[in-house]
């Protein structure tokens, strides 16, 4: 069994990779994450591996700054939206827009580390899943900076409705760290139907109802002030899981998925 572990996450590690930042208004944490991960990315097996920022319609100096380090840095790309449309739409078109063997998605903050991202390649191998998403509930001794306690709780309160509206087992659908197959991935992300910060649980519901598996894994995470977060963000996403319910009995998540092209 080890052995095939072994041999599975060789293969993985053998295939290429990109990684999808939605960003809006990152001016200025922007350049130390950068900085960070393409040093981590010289030093690792996917030194070739591409970045694409999606800059979701930032009213600073976002796009500019891309712009400016894909000069020097042909791995480096900026993808834009038409506006301001929402996390979700941001992570769809960067999936879309992808071109690696797996796609990681992670938050222009990095609140949980890049050298996180060999624990998530390597349970999709033990597990031969098409996806692993972080998780911050799985292991708490493994949160270095915490949220203020109110959105804390609001976090674990969102997670027990979700698994009851839902039915995702999963103990943290939320934290922005999520590693996909293309495969799994081009067929989830054109069904995917919310723009705001819902889109997370509703890929998962359509991964579930595709037959994609998925792993849970327990990564180190830190709590980075300037969230874009808001409080009516997080009320927006309890009534977005009865959409989510209501789209996956209605069947729309199994339909063959459709050219999203007027809203990329």
């Amino acid at each position: 069994m080890r052995h095939l572990i072994r041999r599975r996450f060789a293969i993985i590690s053998a295939l290429t990779l990109s990684i999808v930042i939605p960003a809006f208004n990152e001016e200025r944490r922007l350049p130390a994450t950068l900085d960070t991960l393409m040093s981590w990315l010289e030093a690792s097996a996917y030194r070739d591996a591409e970045v694409l920022i999606v800059d979701d319609g930032s009213r600073d100096g976002t796009a500019r700054l891309v712009e400016t380090r894909a000069q020097s840095d042909a791995r480096i790309r900026l993808v834009k939206n038409p506006g301001n449309r929402g996390k979700g739409y941001a992570v769809r078109h960067g999936m879309a827009e992808a071109t690696g063997d797996w796609i990681l998605m992670t938050d222009a903050d990095l609140s949980a580390p890049i050298a996180e991202l060999p624990k998530l390649f390597q349970s999709a191998a033990a597990k031969n899943a098409a996806i692993a998403i972080g998780s911050r509930a799985l292991d708490r001794s493994l949160i270095g900076v915490h949220q203020a306690r109110a959105r804390e709780l609001s976090g674990i309160v969102f997670n027990r409705v979700m698994r009851l509206v839902t039915g995702l087992p999963f103990a943290d659908t939320q934290c922005g760290f999520k590693l996909y197959r293309r495969d799994a991935a081009r067929e989830i992300f054109p069904r995917q139907l919310l723009d705001g910060f819902g889109f997370d649980v509703e890929d998962l519901i359509i991964a579930k109802r595709l037959g994609f598996a998925t792993v849970e894994v327990p990564v180190r995470w830190d709590n980075v002030e300037g969230t874009k977060v808001s409080l009516l963000h997080g009320v927006r996403s309890f009534g977005e899981l009865f959409v989510i319910r209501g789209h996956a009995v209605r069947g729309r998540y199994d339909r063959p998925p459709q050219s999203r092209s007027a809203r990329m």
